[in-house]
């Protein structure tokens, strides 16, 4: 499980093909505080660590990612050098400082307009048609693997006001127009709307 309150951006250094697609990630983690088999979420998808160590260029983890999780995710798109945003697992104790997100995303969402305000930039996505529902106003979102507060809904288009820190704390910074999302609905959200279903029944 994750809190969705991103703690480092790293970088794709190598992807290759064995079976399963592998991804070495560059960090800013210590190499030794890594646990061969634990899961940190890349870009909001959990994914479990084979490898690691540390090169010239830093600490680095390794993760083997299947085709299912490739055609799920906006990983078809990463390239060596990419910036991504990364969460390691929570632990008891630990500050849930955004909301609990599980790391399995729903769908790919499109970043279809931005324009500044103020300090901040506000953004609006669209949604797959199927998951549009259980998106509310106030309500919370993942958005490769950040925790966001949803400012507004119209039909499968939201729209997220993103702060300078966030911008400068995750790789919100970096992003364009046309840019493919991981979007991980909020779990409270999804259990609501089952159960209206059953009511409605």
């Amino acid at each position: 499980m994750f809190t969705g309150i991103i703690t480092d951006i790293g970088t794709v250094r190598a992807l290759t093909m064995k079976g399963d697609l592998t991804a070495r990630i560059g960090c800013a983690y210590a190499a030794d505080s890594i646990d061969i088999g634990a899961s940190i979420a890349c870009n909001g998808v959990c994914l479990t660590v084979t490898d690691r160590g540390t090169s010239g260029d830093g600490a680095w983890f390794d993760v083997s990612i299947s085709a299912e999780t490739v055609s799920k995710t906006n990983i078809a798109g990463w390239a060596e050098g990419a910036r991504i945003n990364l969460e390691r697992a929570l632990k008891v104790g630990d500050e849930l400082g955004g909301h609990i997100v599980s790391g399995h995303v729903d769908g790919v969402a499109e970043i279809v307009a931005m324009a500044e305000e103020g300090d901040s930039t506000r953004m609006t996505f669209e949604a797959p048609e199927a998951l549009a529902r259980f998106i509310a106003p106030k309500g919370s979102v993942a958005l490769n693997g950040t925790s966001l507060t949803v400012n507004e809904v119209d039909g499968p288009r939201f729209g997220i006001n993103f702060i300078p820190h966030t911008k400068e704390a995750t790789t919100w910074g970096l992003v364009r127009v046309g840019d493919r999302i991981n979007l991980e609905i909020d779990t409270m959200a999804r259990y609501v709307a089952r159960l209206r279903e059953y009511d409605a029944a």
